[in-house]
């Protein structure tokens, strides 16, 4: 049986007091962290450094996607700050993932991500180019591809993982975003999931993030998810 995932909390915040502030509120209910575009753009590496001294985990998630050399820079910088996940976009190819993967240090794992949560196939298609007649068969493809180039894991959407799963083993990290409690709003995302199918899907991490930080009690809104997952139960391998 595969351990049940543990759940990331998306500091999709404006600020660095915004955000520290949550981590206060959720307490030892939540100590893994993803710090994305917005919040790292305005505040920059002072908000993950704040979040280790705090015991907390992050996850960098900057989905880079830019030349090898400079992926190269920005992979070795993120590891050096302390951060457990970090982003590349699959779709930047074998050698950028390649020279993400080779320039880590420390204990920083690299995630690929495949197709964003907020793309359908006819979105894919427009912006590849070509038909896509299936995006779990797009998914796959480019989780192969990066788990051949030194990726230690993937972002997918909770329908796609078994399918991922299959074709690249189980040491390969899953890492699903979308994450919906039962009842509440896709909000911008199209392809969602609640907590319990993203369990079943054999994901590792579920990333939840404005159902949570945008709740009138976040702690409580956290403690609901996290008893969705608990009640799913363990998930074969």
């Amino acid at each position: 049986m595969r351990a049940l995932p543990e759940v990331i909390v998306a500091l999709d915040t404006s600020s660095i007091d915004e955000a520290l502030g949550l981590v206060d509120v959720l307490g030892d209910e939540a100590d893994f962290y993803k710090v994305g575009l917005e919040l790292y753009t305005r505040v920059g590496p002072e908000v993950v450094l704040k979040l280790i001294d705090r015991g907390k985990r992050v996850f960098l998630d900057l989905k880079l996607h830019d030349i090898p050399n400079t992926v190269t820079r920005a992979a070795r910088a993120a590891s050096e700050l302390g951060v457990d996940l970090l982003t590349v976009h699959a779709s930047g190819g074998a050698e950028m993932i390649e020279a993400a993967s080779t320039a880590l240090s420390g204990d920083t794992r690299l995630l690929a991500v495949t197709v964003l949560t907020s793309l359908t196939s006819d979105d894919l298609g427009s912006s590849w180019g070509r038909s896509i007649q299936s995006v779990p068969d797009e998914v796959v493809r480019l989780a192969e591809l990066a788990r051949a180039a030194g990726a230690d894991g993937v972002v997918s959407a909770a329908s796609e993982a078994p399918l991922v799963r299959a074709r690249v083993g189980d040491e390969f990290l899953i890492v699903v975003p979308g994450i919906r409690p039962t009842g509440s709003d896709r909000q911008d995302q199209k392809r969602v999931a609640t907590p319990a199918h993203a369990v079943r899907s054999g994901a590792d991490y579920l990333v939840i993030g404005r159902h949570v930080t945008q709740a009138n009690d976040p702690a409580s809104a956290l403690c609901a998810v996290l008893a969705e997952v608990d009640e799913a139960g363990p998930h074969s391998a």
